[in-house]
């Protein structure tokens, strides 16, 4: 049996293919940043809040707003089998995001006593942090890609395959495997 390889795309393709996502998910992203902010200031001044407690309170507010854009919106197009599975990937994935923004704040804060506009660039640097790994971590983890059904699959081996054959499991795995990378394919044709 012949089997022909598509060859792998390079990181430099991958990257552009990721290109029209990285733009909605920026587009989003700056929605909830400015929600984030907008919370954060009215926490600060006008709730007197510390600012620590005033950034879980923002963040937490802007992560459900970005929920909804990344789900009605950027993802709309990925499995939505399972709901629930999806949301508490996406409130960990947050969460940690939220640990990195709020724990570099904490730092710049408490440890190195700084206040007004140097506490507001150590926000803004852990938000920018945070919001490389939610990225990276939603694309991969909470919104995946869904495979193409197989057609025209035998669910039977060959039984003329003869006894070097791999078994039909085996077959299947392999055949899964390669629908998860077509699919990636595509999406990544269709982000060019």
């Amino acid at each position: 049996m012949a089997t022909t390889t598509a060859s792998e795309p390079s990181l430099a393709q991958k990257l552009r293919g990721m290109k029209g996502e990285a733009v909605k998910f920026g587009a989003v992203g700056l929605s909830g940043v400015v929600v984030n902010f907008a919370i954060f200031w009215i926490c600060i001044n006008g709730l007197h809040l510390a600012p620590v407690r005033s950034n879980i309170a923002a963040t937490s507010i802007a992560i459900a707003t970005n929920y909804l854009g990344y789900r009605y919106w950027l993802y709309r197009d990925r499995d939505a089998a399972s709901r629930k599975r999806e949301i508490m990937l996406f409130l960990v994935f947050s969460g940690i995001g939220m640990l990195i923004d709020t724990g570099l704040l904490g730092i710049a804060k408490y440890m190195f006593g700084l206040a007004n506009l140097e506490l507001l660039a150590a926000k803004v640097v852990g938000l920018g942090l945070g919001t490389v790994f939610r990225f990276v971590s939603y694309r991969t983890w909470v919104f995946k890609a869904v495979p193409e059904p197989v057609t025209g699959t035998p669910a039977v081996q060959d039984a003329t395959a003869g006894p070097t054959a791999a078994p039909a499991g085996a077959a299947a795995v392999v055949a899964q495997a390669e629908l998860v990378l077509a699919a990636e394919r595509v999406r990544l044709a269709k982000a060019e």
